[in-house]
């Protein structure tokens, strides 16, 4: 996942110069430890402590690495509630060193991780996964309102179906909707496909979207119990896939846009709609978030990298402080 690129960095001294910061920048890359640690950050964001079990590392000397990635500008941190998260820092057109950054960073990423790193940078994802599967789990029955408390299906959920209108899909044979919670969404996809999927990896809400369903008397509804990897198996096959508030909950974001960009035919839309970046930590214990929304240029940067290009956008804010954005993405191949 990459978590959001909405990140700061440590601004550099007031006497600071060009040839200080680019020492500062080779010397921070001269690691062998260092380099795996900016591959692994290449997609997805961490906390110190799960670099350290990625790394098998001690706390206080993956601190100091990311320290000196850090000052030399190669990492950055966002908070998530009481916890610092790091990530590559985004590369900007205009920043100091930007074109050796990038090409530092396209290096590296040429470099496979070793398969030990690889296994447990895979576990991390699991623990995350497995917490966010818990908790959906044993919150079923109250989980629609304390969602309701940040952004109840009334208010974004007849702007989404209008976005819908609007597009010229490739058909309206088959769209997907990944986590369908109790199943709100549901009757505008299937008014509008010949075919629709829910997928979630949660069985006791694919329990409740099925129950809504049979209540709705919705008749070409699939549900799936599964993750997103689910869509790797439907290679170029769904005109477009939704997805309603579901990524802070998920372990790795980029990882959804890259399933999902797998299972679009060209021209099919993905639809995001998605919390902008808050810090209201109470919504991690009440609503199992692992991330606190997302700034637009997260959406856009991920959806890129997999081939999916932003069309239209929405944003409307809450009376209670938090602010829903409505992404729009088109799935191109770049020739």
């Amino acid at each position: 996942m990459n978590a959001p690129l909405n990140t700061t960095t440590k601004s550099a001294s007031p006497i600071d110069n060009p040839q200080s910061a680019l020492v500062r920048l080779l010397k921070a890359a001269g690691d062998e430890l260092r380099v795996e640690i900016l591959r692994a950050l290449s997609t997805d964001s961490f906390g110190v402590l799960e670099l350290c079990q990625v790394f098998e590392t001690k706390q206080s000397g993956m601190s100091h690495h990311l320290k000196v990635l850090a000052n030399a500008g190669l990492v950055c941190t966002r908070r998530e509630g009481n916890s610092i998260f790091y990530r590559r820092d985004s590369l900007s057109a205009s920043g100091e060193f930007s074109q050796l950054k990038a090409e530092l960073f396209s290096s590296i990423d040429a470099l496979p991780l070793s398969p030990e790193v690889a296994e447990r940078k895979a576990g991390i994802y699991k623990q995350r996964a497995e917490a966010s599967r818990i908790f959906f789990a044993e919150q079923a029955g109250s989980f629609k309102q304390q969602q309701d408390l940040i952004a109840g299906f009334d208010v974004y959920g007849p702007q989404i179906d209008e976005l819908l209108a609007t597009l010229k899909l490739p058909s309206q044979q088959r769209a997907l909707e990944i986590g369908p919670g109790e199943g709100d969404f549901l009757p505008y996809l299937s008014k509008r496909f010949n075919n629709v999927i829910a997928l979630d990896n949660a069985s006791t809400m694919l329990q409740k979207a099925q129950a809504y369903s049979e209540q709705q008397a919705l008749n070409n509804i699939q549900f799936v119990l599964n993750d997103t990897s689910y869509c790797s198996q439907q290679p170029n096959s769904l005109d477009c896939v939704v997805i309603n508030m579901v990524l802070h909950h998920t372990p790795s974001p980029n990882q959804i846009f890259a399933d999902v960009s797998q299972a679009l035919k060209t021209g099919g839309a993905l639809i995001v709609c998605e919390l902008c970046e808050h810090d209201q930590d109470w919504a991690k214990q009440a609503c199992g978030d692992i991330w606190l929304g997302f700034a637009p240029a997260d959406l856009s940067a991920w959806a890129k990298e997999h081939n999916l290009y932003a069309e239209q956008n929405i944003y409307f804010a809450l009376r209670n402080g938090f602010q829903i954005q409505i992404q729009q993405f088109t799935k191109r191949i770049n020739t």
